[in-house]
């Protein structure tokens, strides 16, 4: 059935908006996939906050026009599934990338990150990104590093009087 006009400014639309908001965006073939493995992929995105559309080309095309991911245009050929990071720039890379790795049909075209077009090799680099709680878990773990070492420092001092203490007792209580 033929998309009407109104229909075809709604999908722009709606797009748009999630390009506007998104951190990262992948695009992918999905020739060949079936419909029970599309669903399940649907599903997974939805689980990881990911953003999953087909789009028709020259919609979406029009939808990336003055947003950062205007840079996709180009890799826009063939049937094409769209995938938007929109809490964790890495998400969506990882969850085309393990289903990638799942079906044979199912290939990466592009992926977009900060206005930048990437390869679809690249997309280790995007998947392997922090999620924000592991990247704040790296933080905090390099802030606690100079303090933790600072209060192992300053305890071993007593720590080391102690003992030389204690060793000078025993060796008067063995004479």
């Amino acid at each position: 059935m033929p998309l009407g006009l109104e229909d075809k400014k709604r999908i722009v639309a709606e797009v748009n908006e999630a390009a506007g908001n998104a951190l990262s965006a992948v695009l992918a073939d999905y020739r060949g996939v079936t419909v029970e493995e599309m669903t399940a992929l649907r599903r997974d995105a939805r689980e990881n906050k990911v953003y999953l559309r087909v789009v028709r080309n020259s919609l979406l095309k029009r939808a990336v026009e003055d947003t950062e991911f205007e840079c996709i245009r180009d890799a826009l050929s063939g049937p094409t599934i769209l995938a938007f990071s929109q809490e964790d720039p890495g998400s969506a890379a990882r969850v085309l990338k393990e289903f990638a790795g799942e079906n044979d049909h199912f290939e990466i075209k592009a992926l977009s990150i900060g206005g930048r077009l990437l390869e679809p090799r690249d997309i280790d680099v995007l998947a392997k990104m922090p999620t924000l709680d592991q990247a704040r878990a790296m933080l905090m773990t390099v802030m606690l590093a100079p303090v933790t070492r600072l209060v192992r420092t300053v305890k071993d001092v007593p720590g080391r009087l102690t003992r030389t203490v204690a060793a000078v007792r025993d060796r008067k209580q063995a004479a």
